[in-house]
């Protein structure tokens, strides 16, 4: 009798459990967003130059791999997710204000940050209502990263010896667009079934998603405005 008592009580303590992860998660990620704007609208009142964006960026992802592993099971790990974040909406700001220079500029970045909002709640929201197990997309998300990067790598090279490739740039953008809906399904899969138990790494993965789409889809709408 008590051992049946006790098989009854782990799947509602595993339940209880994934969705304090789910709550801490989408807490975490709702202020560190709004901490990320906070940064960006900052950085576009102040303009920094280009390369101390770059290095913000850059500054974030070290962050990112060598310090947040480390940190993700204590209470500086929270302070490494706003690093991050605010990190990575100050470099964020340069390139808002060169794309609200553009014709169009404001309808561009509110067109882009409106998809975005929408992509992330459909694709989130679809995985937390049916809870659909979509790890099967480990595998093919990790080679497209690969492929991302190593594509990204070419272009920044032939830009820097006079052959930039806008074509090409924008087939990139595309497929970032498409990699990230896939990583945010296979980030809330595993938030939802189990397969991430903790929330700043949870947090970090979801936002870097959100960011990386914003960026894509902004590329995108520039490059669509640009033509007209």
């Amino acid at each position: 009798m008590e051992y049946n008592q006790t098989l009854a009580a782990r799947p509602a303590e595993a339940t209880l459990a994934t969705n304090k992860v789910i709550r801490n998660t989408y807490t975490l990620l709702s202020v560190t967003l709004l901490f990320s704007a906070l940064t960006a609208g900052i950085s576009m009142v102040i303009n920094p130059p280009y390369f101390l964006s770059l290095i913000c960026s850059l500054v974030a992802l070290g962050l990112v791999w060598f310090v947040l592993p480390r940190t993700a099971n204590s209470v500086a790990g929270l302070g490494v997710v706003f690093g991050v974040t605010g990190l990575l909406g100050f470099g964020l700001g340069p390139v808002l204000n060169a794309y609200l220079q553009m014709p169009n500029g404001t309808e561009i970045v509110m067109q882009a940050m409106g998809l975005t909002g929408l992509v992330f709640l459909g694709l989130s929201g679809y995985v937390l209502t049916t809870r659909k197990d979509f790890s099967f997309m480990g595998g093919f998300l990790m080679a497209g990263m690969l492929v991302v990067i190593g594509a990204s790598l070419i272009l920044v090279v032939a830009s820097l010896f006079g052959y930039p490739m806008p074509m090409a740039s924008l087939a990139l953008s595309a497929a970032v667009t498409l990699l990230m809906a896939g990583m945010i399904l296979y980030q809330t899969s595993a938030i939802v079934n189990g397969g991430e138990t903790n929330y700043i790494l949870a947090t970090v993965g979801l936002y870097l998603s959100i960011y990386n789409l914003f960026i894509s889809l902004l590329q995108l709408l520039g490059f669509a405005n640009s033509s007209d």
